[in-house]
């Protein structure tokens, strides 16, 4: 190929310099002018000799990758994966066990059932990454600690997004790397539910629901979001071995309380709102509509993780689009924007507020952010601790085999 492009270039020059110099030559016996079309002429054929060169190096690049890109394999039936793997109503494009891990992160781009989950994550993570530089052009998420509960918020939806992303998209190697990394995504959700406490503790709670629970809404909120995490744990521990409600209750109930806890300010709110439209208007509270967008959001999304509807009523027909787990997705990252906005427009609407109940000098969310740590650390020493008792657990059963 490099020979052949030399060769075609010398040919090209060979010619042009040929013309150049019968321009040179009757350069005497014609005007100017004539003389600057020539030229112009000239290079306009290197121009479109040059062009017809870099075709020819663009026709080669399908092959190219073809030759570099390994072969993937095809995806599976249901039938053709261990139980352990198969989906409820899901009959087709589970991808095969034990590939080397090329092929699990190029699956990506591979038309499989668990695509758009990865890809609704992974965009979810995008965009709350944009969002957050956004707002970093105007809040001061260094100086201003008054702003470390929304920045606790964004990394946590960042971290929680990006952790379904890797469990959807590399849990499919082995039963053990499936429930590492659903243990990874359980600690993302745990981490996100503690995100969630603090920015509705600290921005979105009324005076009166904070002279009622201050002393104990922040332990509590970590309390419930470590059992949330050792719980859904557990309930993957559980898997196949216990009957589907018995692993449902232990991910869904401490999960179901975690969220009410966190989010009981905003319910409180709320409810204000409904009892009193007057007092309480969209235009006085221009973050009630946010508010209540991600609580919306939110019941609908937990509706299609317990039920697996549309799969139910149409099995084997929502393989690669239209499962119950992805709508969930997608409304959860639509609760997650909601809940970004409603606590920005927060921040900067209800600073007298919040400064009065947490404190002038942002002291309370000095111990957030350090709690924030702490928690995502335990929620850690959960996941390794389960992991280990999985793997004895698998050790176990191929030594009885």
């Amino acid at each position: 190929m490099i020979y052949e492009e030399f060769h075609l270039s010398s040919a090209w020059r060979g010619v042009c310099c040929g013309i150049v110099a019968s321009v040179l030559k009757q350069s005497s016996n014609n005007n100017c002018s004539t003389i600057h079309q020539t030229v112009m002429a000239t290079i306009d054929m290197d121009r479109i000799g040059r062009l017809f060169i870099n075709l020819q190096q663009v026709k080669s690049v399908p092959q190219m990758l073809t030759e570099a890109a390994p072969s993937m394999p095809g995806t599976l039936r249901d039938t053709d994966v261990p139980g352990f793997f198969r989906e409820l109503h899901i009959h087709a494009g589970y991808r095969p066990l034990h590939q080397g891990w090329r092929y699990y992160f190029l699956s990506l781009f591979q038309r499989h059932n668990e695509t758009i989950n990865v890809w609704s994550h992974l965009l979810g993570s995008l965009l709350v990454l944009v969002k957050f530089l956004q707002l970093a052009e105007t809040v001061d998420f260094v100086q201003d600690t008054h702003a470390w509960p929304l920045l606790i918020l964004l990394l946590s939806s960042m971290v929680y997004t990006a952790c379904s992303t890797v469990a959807h998209l590399l849990a499919a190697k082995s039963e053990f790397h499936h429930y590492c990394f659903y243990f990874l995504d359980y600690i993302g959700v745990a981490q996100y539910q503690y995100g969630s406490a603090v920015a509705h503790f600290y921005y979105a709670v009324e005076p009166d629901y904070h002279s009622w629970v201050s002393s104990v809404f922040m332990p509590t909120a970590t309390l419930l979001c470590c059992l949330s995490c050792l719980g859904c744990c557990y309930g993957k521990y559980w898997n196949y071995s216990q009957r589907v409600w018995v692993r449902k209750v232990g991910q869904v109930v401490p999960s179901a309380l975690a969220y009410a806890w966190d989010t009981s300010p905003v319910f409180h709110r709320l409810l204000l709102w409904f009892l009193w439209p007057t007092l309480h208007s969209e235009d006085g509270d221009p973050a009630i509509s946010f508010h209540g967008g991600q609580v919306a959001f939110f019941l609908s999304s937990a509706f299609f993780f317990t039920i697996p509807l549309p799969e139910r009523l149409f099995p084997g027909h929502c393989d690669f689009l239209g499962q119950g787990h992805q709508l969930f997705h997608v409304l959860l990252v639509l609760c997650t924007l909601c809940q970004i906005q409603a606590s920005y427009v927060d921040y900067l609407g209800r600073r007298p507020l919040y400064t009065q109940l947490h404190g002038e000098g942002g002291a309370a969310a000095t111990v957030y952010l350090v709690q924030y740590g702490a928690t995502v650390l335990t929620c850690v020493f959960i996941a390794v601790f389960m992991a280990k008792k999985v793997k004895c657990l698998l050790d176990c059963r191929d030594k009885c085999k």
